[in-house]
């Protein structure tokens, strides 16, 4: 079923923390949060105006394993097969100190269509990254290629990042201030119901807290309690 493009903007009045708080009402593993992975290169100004907002897609998924894995790596390399308007989710082993990115395969991904990349793993060739203006996350680095521990064994199935599942069509939210968060394609719905009923309930806490000198556990208990 095609995404619905209006509630992706409906999702950009949010933030990351806002998107986790619905995904914990609901009961998602870890609340979506994809865990030690920060911005390591900005969206520049001509795909997004405001460098603060949110980069919102659904999830394309890469799957790294170590070079001594059975499983053979994939015929093709990873970056060919880049589905347009996606957010590329690359998953690398633990513990690895090579890179799974690096400047010309972020070009072809962006060449393809990709709006973001967030790498569970290290990436590289960080002035390529930047001059590409393309909004990528990663919890490190290297200067290691990724032939130095890591091969591609698959494209297009299930991702684990710290315990988070992420799904082909998932909806990735990178948020450049708070972090990257995983809606389940199921879950996007209740989600939508969910945030203004939060904030809203948010506000009325910072205002009893700030303004009328409230306690913060009984405004938590006024506000939040039927959520």
């Amino acid at each position: 079923m095609p995404l619905d493009n209006a509630k992706l903007e409906a999702l950009a009045a949010y933030n990351a923390c806002d998107i986790s708080d619905a995904l914990l009402k609901l009961k998602v593993p870890g609340a979506g949060f994809l865990a030690d992975i920060t911005l390591r290169t900005p969206p520049s100004t001509t795909q997004t105006k405001d460098q603060t907002r949110p980069i919102i897609a659904p999830a394309h998924t890469v799957l790294f394993a170590p070079k001594s894995s059975p499983t053979p790596s994939i015929q093709s390399h990873f970056a060919d097969l880049t589905p347009p308007n996606t957010i590329t989710i690359i998953s690398q082993p633990p513990s690895q100190r090579n890179a799974v990115l690096g400047g010309l395969v972020a070009a072809r991904i962006q060449k393809l269509g990709s709006v973001a990349i967030v790498v569970d793993g290290r990436i590289r060739d960080i002035t390529e990254l930047r001059s590409l203006g393309l909004g990528v996350w990663a919890k490190g680095t290297s200067t290691v290629g990724a032939g130095g521990e890591s091969k591609c064994v698959e494209v297009g199935g299930e991702v684990v990042v710290e315990g988070v599942k992420v799904l082909p069509g998932d909806i990735i939210f990178a948020d450049p201030t708070n972090g990257v968060v995983s809606i389940p394609q199921d879950k996007l719905d209740a989600v939508l119901e969910l945030l203004p009923k939060i904030t809203a309930a948010d506000d009325k806490v910072r205002i009893d807290v700030i303004e009328n000198n409230s306690g913060l556990q009984d405004a938590f208990k006024r506000h939040r309690s039927s959520l």
